[in-house]
């Protein structure tokens, strides 16, 4: 099972939801997978330089697995119940070069979550879900490339029924099961229920 968790921009709660639902479906012992794109200037909420680059250079694919729970987004997605974590950095607009690694991740475990819009240039999810948040002006163009292929929509709760991007046509989101969302959890039973009912059945062990 590949589960990805994308979002129209960042900073709108993608690593939450990752972690909510790592911690609300435990027993399927998610692998999970934050990937991080370096080099296109707005690496942190700040705009300052943050330290994602990959340790090799600048145009270096790195993969780092994760082994204690923390702050840091591979670490919150320990503290929540994953079994593995794992940091993929990639230069902007190359993780086509990650492409293999990604897939031996898959293979090689049952149940894979990722945090990240760009897997869909290289892979097929399972599921995809999307976080649209109606008070953020910001939409990347990535994110809208993959728009309809999401197959649900969590919306980002602040009482604003009129995105502040008004030239994107409402119909795109309005044919996907839709769940409103309020942070810091991000998470509904209703949410939750959708994803379980898309999970193959526990395999026996």
């Amino acid at each position: 099972m590949l589960l990805v968790v994308g979002g129209q921009s960042r900073n709108v709660g993608k690593t939450s939801v990752v972690a909510g639902l790592v911690r609300r479906l435990r027993e399927r012992r998610w692998t999970a997978v934050k990937i991080t794109q370096y080099g296109h200037g707005v690496c942190s909420r700040t705009g300052e330089p943050c330290g994602c680059e990959a340790p090799a250079g600048d145009d270096a694919v790195s993969l780092t697995e994760e082994y204690e729970a923390g702050r840091s987004d591979s670490g919150r997605f320990l503290a929540a119940g994953a079994a593995r974590s794992f940091w993929l950095r990639t230069p902007a607009g190359e993780i086509s070069r990650a492409a293999g690694l990604l897939r031996k991740i898959v293979d090689q475990n049952e149940n894979v979550i990722v945090e990240s819009n760009s897997i869909l240039e290289v892979m097929e999810p399972d599921l995809f879900l999307m976080l649209l948040d109606f008070g953020c002006a910001d939409f990347k163009a990535s994110s809208l490339r993959f728009l309809d292929r999401a197959g649900a929509f969590l919306v980002v709760d602040r009482g604003i029924n009129v995105p502040l991007w008004e030239d994107l046509a409402r119909g795109v989101w309005d044919r996907k099961p839709l769940f409103a969302v309020k942070p810091p959890g991000y998470l509904t039973a209703a949410v939750v229920s959708f994803v379980r009912s898309t999970l193959p059945p526990l395999s026996r062990q």
